[in-house]
């Protein structure tokens, strides 16, 4: 993992020179700084003490700031501006909004300046440039397109976020609905439903005995009372053990092909693996990043293990002289329509261009998905607040309308 450094020095000139340096090590750190042409007289991993431009925003970066960055420097380098100039503009630009991205970019000008290419330099920032941004500025810089590829990138990451949000948006919902259940349940049970128990015992005398329903309430109602401390290191307990059980390789495995599985959240998962999967390596081949670096970097941001193995698989394929699309078909993770648009595409020459076409498809799909998952668990989530808490309710009338019954008799 990049660590940064901290460093102070002076340049071959004699002037002082202080700041930060992001390298996988301390030696590797020392080589950037020779590469800059600084000799360090100080140089330590920096600390993690209280920082305050992480703490009110600046502290990272999303999709947003680097759109809007991509398409400014893209239009600057178009207008003929010199790659410093464009870097100095845009780190006082950026740093009004986001001081941490505004110093990463004043850094990946420094050390543009001591010789090292922009795509190398963007690569010891990588908590802010993936290594799909890196390749493809470097395919842009060898080829003479910059500018080409910048406004290919912006217009990439553009289509990724509105995927996001699409699939974001159908978790809002029942997300926010199972959240106002818990809360609603949790304070009938713990404040609203002893109330009642007190009051059925008083009018009782402790001689009448509750009926069935009541009685499972009450005893729910006085367990959560009692070991709530419980209730909470458990549920927190299993999360934390899953979020472990993730974490570990089969256990990664075993979840992704479980989500691939669940109905109708799982056909979403497979439409939008499928888009970013095409929309990415179609954009990475016609920026020239060559198909196999391509396919790594494209299945180490699927985030679905099932679809990164696929992919590792269409990519050993190649290296041995085969087609993508057949290693993809025995997946069963690709729809077959899709790889035999691949097939297609790689016997025409016209790959990158197939791919394009089956990530718009997809994005359309995907709206499709969302919908249908919107519409399945409305329905469910009234159903299931109705049932909980309509049982609570009638629970609690029950002994009214026994009493009721047994005074009228």
């Amino acid at each position: 993992m990049p660590i940064v450094y901290t460093y102070s020095g002076k340049t071959k000139q004699g002037e002082a020179k202080k700041g930060e340096i992001t390298a996988n090590s301390l030696e590797e750190a020392k080589g950037q700084l020779a590469g800059l042409g600084v000799t360090a007289t100080d140089l330590k991993e920096k600390g993690k003490g209280f920082d305050f431009a992480n703490v009110f925003g600046g502290g990272s970066v999303n999709d947003k700031d680097i759109v809007v960055f991509t398409r400014q420097f893209a239009t600057m380098i178009n207008s003929g501006l010199p790659l410093i100039q464009c870097l100095d503009i845009l780190a006082s630009a950026v740093a009004v909004e986001n001081k941490f991205f505004g110093k990463s970019i004043g850094e990946i000008k420094s050390t543009v300046e001591g010789g090292s290419t922009f795509a190398d330099a963007l690569k010891r920032h990588p908590k802010v440039f993936d290594d799909l941004y890196v390749n493809m500025v470097a395919a842009g810089e060898s080829g003479g397109l910059l500018d080409t590829i910048l406004g290919r990138l912006a217009k990439h990451i553009e289509k990724a976020m509105k995927l996001k949000a699409r699939i974001k948006s159908a978790m809002v919902y029942p997300a926010a609905i199972l959240g106002v259940a818990f809360v609603v349940i949790t304070v009938l049970m713990i404040f609203v439903i002893p109330i009642f128990a007190q009051m059925f015992t008083e009018m009782s005398g402790g001689k009448q005995g509750l009926p069935g329903p009541t009685q499972i309430v009450i005893d729910v109602s006085n367990f959560m009372q009692s070991y709530w401390y419980i209730l909470a290191g458990g549920a927190y307990g299993m999360l934390r053990a899953l979020k472990w059980y993730y974490t570990t390789p089969k256990g990664r495995l075993q979840m992704d092909i479980l989500a691939l599985k669940l109905p109708v959240a799982g056909d979403l998962i497979r439409k939008a693996s499928v888009a970013q999967f095409t929309r990415t390596l179609g954009t990475l081949i016609s920026s020239g990043v060559p198909i196999l670096e391509g396919l790594s970097i494209v299945a180490k941001t699927a985030g679905n293990k099932v679809v990164e193995n696929a992919i590792m698989s269409a990519r050993s394929s190649i290296s041995e002289g085969k087609t993508v699309a057949e290693p993809l078909a025995k997946s069963g993770v690709f729809p077959n329509m899709v790889t035999q648009m691949i097939s297609v595409g790689e016997a025409t020459g016209a790959l990158d261009a197939m791919l394009s076409k089956i990530a718009d498809f997809y994005d359309d799909e995907v709206d499709t998905a969302v919908e249908a998952l919107t519409a399945l668990l409305e329905p469910m989530m009234m159903v299931f607040l109705g049932t909980v808490i309509g049982f609570i309710v009638i629970a609690m009338y029950l002994p009214i309308f026994k009493m009721a019954s047994a005074i009228g008799s």
